[in-house]
């Protein structure tokens, strides 16, 4: 086990949303290297899809943080609890899913889940081994355990309420079901996304109810899928599978936006973020080979080092087949503003387009591409150090911004 308690939190707080209590979670972290005890982490996955996507590996990668650090990791399968359905950000009730229908997805996840775990070091539980047990005494008894003003405080409901929307007294199970899953557990620490804190701050007030130290809750944030709005997710189609060819997970994330690529820079890797931002906005690393970069580490992650390099090899042979010339003299704009606008590249600056109408005319057609992506907002600016590659037609020119 780590004994550096900053080295711990320094990987533990990496792309965290939030900690429930820090304070306690030093204090764990102090007994369990002073009695060589590592402390128990848990995670809960409700099996309701066959496919994991890399939104799901945000909270993977937190977990094998603490693998690394030596701790006990709990991947609890909710088998049981899937049969309900987690009502967080849901308007409505969810389609409870069958025994078969369960079963066959957790098979899946227990696969998948290797790419990113040492299954050497992992625990695999389901809590069907428990809560399938419960009988209406005990179930009772943990109802008793929780107030109803509290669970209307949950904004799902609150606003389902509002709305005049059902809501059934299952759904009021699934958290205080989850809370105790920590009981059965004996978790130190429980993670989820940040649309889960609700359900995670439960199973805090129940292991107090059942005179345990409450867990510590760590919360990850949500990755957006490629349309850089929604969640990831399969059922909105903007999801990479971690099962995909090494072709289309590479070509997806070329497809991400540059300020996208960021974040999934921040909780898809180990890398120094910040630097690359740095060295982006400085001039020194193009958004282009930062993205092909990206896209060669997460390839790495679930193909291997050469599946990655064939992969950015190919997208660089496509890359220069689509028409920009290898000889393309870099044209620099001097201008005294901090940024120009598309509109004057276009026309004052290059020439590619005739007027400004011409130039909009272009965008809104998704005619101009700069930096490989197709542009619709007439708005857009580039920014002073950074080479842009900028494409109407037929029509190319590298350049970039100086200031006067």
């Amino acid at each position: 086990m780590e004994k550096d308690i900053d080295k711990q939190l320094e990987l533990i707080k990496r792309g965290t949303v939030e900690i429930i209590q820090l304070d306690e979670l030093k204090k764990k972290l102090q007994h369990a290297i002073k009695t060589n005890k590592p402390l128990v982490i848990k995670a809960g996955f409700d099996p309701t899809a066959p496919d994991i996507h890399l939104g799901h590996t945000v909270l993977l990668r937190k977990l094998r943080h603490f693998q690394d650090l030596g701790h006990k990791v709990v991947f609890l399968i909710g088998d049981h609890t899937a049969m309900i359905g987690d009502p967080s950000g849901q308007s409505k009730t969810r389609p409870r899913l069958t025994r078969e229908e369960v079963a066959l997805n957790a098979k899946t996840y227990e696969r998948q889940v290797s790419r990113v775990l040492d299954m050497s070091k992992l625990k695999i539980r389901f809590n069907s081994e428990w809560l399938s047990k419960m009988d209406s005494v005990k179930i009772a008894e943990l109802m008793s355990r929780y107030s109803v003003q509290r669970m209307l405080e949950r904004d799902d409901f609150a606003n389902r309420i509002k709305e005049r929307k059902n809501i059934t007294m299952l759904e009021f199970l699934y958290p205080l079901l989850q809370g105790y899953d920590s009981v059965a557990l004996e978790s130190d620490v429980e993670l989820g996304g940040n649309d889960q804190r609700f359900n995670l701050l439960v199973g805090r007030d129940v292991q107090g109810a059942y005179m345990m130290a409450p867990q510590v809750v760590i919360t990850m944030p949500l990755l957006e899928g490629l349309d850089g709005v929604q969640k990831m997710s399969k059922s909105l189609g903007n999801y990479i599978g971690i099962n995909e060819s090494a072709k289309e997970i590479f070509g997806k994330l070329m497809s991400v936006s540059d300020e996208l690529m960021y974040k999934y820079y921040e909780l898809l890797t180990d890398e120094d973020t910040a630097k690359i931002r740095r060295d982006v906005a400085d001039g020194k690393l193009h958004p282009k080979d930062a993205k092909v970069n990206l896209a060669k580490i997460i390839v790495g992650h679930y193909h291997g080092a050469e599946a990655a390099s064939s992969q950015a090899a190919e997208f660089d042979r496509a890359f220069k087949d689509k028409g920009f010339p290898g000889d393309l003299k870099l044209q620099e704009i001097v201008s005294g503003n901090i940024s120009e606008s598309i509109l004057s590249v276009l026309v004052d600056h290059t020439r590619l387009a005739a007027s400004r109408g011409e130039a909009k005319r272009k965008i809104q057609e998704g005619a101009v591409e700069v930096n490989e992506e197709k542009i619709h907002d007439s708005n857009f600016v580039i920014k002073p150090g950074i080479e842009y590659r900028i494409r109407l037609g037929k029509k190319f020119v590298r350049v970039i911004l100086k200031s006067a």
